[in-house]
């Protein structure tokens, strides 16, 4: 059902421990075929199925705020075991934020039923009378066939080339510029089997899956776990090598480049200036770290804190986004670029995605690397950050690069 802020009721909520489940993926093929609900890395986290509440969140500047005030009413009266101080444990809402504050289609879901599985233990969630759940095995889309979404490629590396003449001209410093390819599958895309996909190939990623938005998603945005909190920033990519030694030689260049060196400055220096007025103690490192995936390297850089005031992560997420990763810098002249060049509607792309629980703790991530999945076809989407001496071409090249996360998934 849906609910409309005026109208929330306290859910009757249910929480007990389970035998340990082992990786998280093996109970995929259990659930509903339905689109699940989902966030796993490494065989942990929590998935979701049936809808006890749901409400599609009015978009503008205060949109978190409205979140936060839904949630207050859903979650107020839900008995939580105090015992157990255990993020996820009690009933959580799942969350898709759209990219731009003015778009529609942010989401919060509190499903009907939760298993979830952290540091070796397990617990089920439900919220009335548990959902009944018809099992079918996973299904293969079959044919994938491709199509130019709102630019095509030759368009995109003319809107990139402007861009960077913008940013060469002193408009701004950097600009996160997005592209979006459109999938038609043979047969009903199956969820639960792009999920399958994604966490067995990327385990270090956040698999993720909300009202339609799936991905695998590199870039932490925040996790909060009572007052500590954690983020973890990528800035500058480079596909992966045809060879080891090619592979090494990428990286190093990676490493070395002047252009992706500046571009993760960036991204730090927008998170330590977003994150240290609510923290009273915040760490952020002298140099970035070289994050490998099968498809890219990433330049990556741990954060972590300890905030203040006890602001929820939901708070923490309303302070941080958009990120200089996934907007650019000055923050607000490249949203106002975004706007002008690029020529389509983002949706939850590289908006916020996670989940949070009735503590104010949870995980959200940066959703890159997805696709938003209606039927038959999907939308896949990528991106990077173009400076004044990007290249078209090769900015086209890393996209493309991005964009076989999600095609890995639809193809197997």
């Amino acid at each position: 059902m849906s609910v409309a802020l005026g109208t929330i009721r306290p859910l009757p909520v249910r929480t007990t421990p389970v035998g340990d489940p082992g990786n998280l993926l093996a109970s995929l093929a259990s659930l509903p075929s339905t689109a699940p609900y989902a966030w796993i890395r490494n065989g942990e986290g929590l998935i979701g199925w049936g809808q006890a509440a749901k409400v599609v969140v009015p978009p503008g500047p205060g949109r978190f705020a409205w979140a936060r005030q839904w949630l207050a009413g859903v979650f107020g009266d839900a008995h939580v075991d105090e015992a157990v101080r255990t993020p996820g444990w009690g009933p959580v809402a799942f969350g898709s934020f759209t990219f731009d504050e003015d778009a529609h289609g942010s989401v919060l879901v509190v499903p009907q039923a939760v298993l979830a599985r952290r540091d070796g233990r397990a617990w089920m969630t439900t919220i009335g009378e548990a959902p009944l759940q018809t099992v079918s095995h996973l299904r293969d889309p079959g044919r994938i066939s491709y199509g130019d979404g709102s630019l095509t490629a030759p368009e995109w590396e003319h809107v990139v080339a402007r861009a960077a003449r913008r940013i060469r001209d002193g408009e701004l410093e950097k600009v996160v510029l997005a592209r979006d390819l459109v999938a038609t599958a043979e047969h009903p895309i199956d969820v639960r089997l792009l999920l399958d996909r994604l966490a067995r190939r990327y385990p270090e990623c956040y698999t993720f899956s909300v009202a339609g938005l799936v991905g695998a998603t590199p870039e932490l945005l925040i996790r909060r776990t009572g007052q500590e909190i954690e983020s973890l920033v990528l800035a500058g990519t480079t596909p992966r090598g045809i060879s080891a030694a090619d592979d090494l030689a990428r990286g190093a260049a990676l490493f070395a480049s002047a252009k992706d060196r500046y571009e993760h400055e960036c991204a730090i220096a927008s998170v330590r200036e977003t994150l240290a007025p609510l923290c009273s103690s915040l760490t952020t490192p002298d140099e970035p770290e070289l994050l490998v995936l099968p498809n890219v390297q990433h330049l990556a850089s741990h954060v972590s804190g300890r905030l203040a005031d006890g602001a929820s992560v939901l708070d923490v997420v309303a302070a941080m986004h958009p990120t200089a990763a996934v907007g650019g810098t000055p923050t607000d002249t490249a949203i106002k670029v975004i706007r002008e060049l690029e020529g389509m509607d983002r949706a939850g792309y590289a908006g916020p995605v996670g989940w949070i629980d009735a503590h104010g703790d949870g995980e959200w991530g940066i959703a890159l690397r997805s696709g938003l999945i209606r039927g038959r076809r999907a939308r896949l989407f990528a991106g990077g950050g173009i400076m004044g001496d990007s290249d078209p071409a090769a900015e086209l090249a890393e996209a493309q690069a991005k964009f076989r996360v999600m095609q890995y998934a639809l193809e197997g």
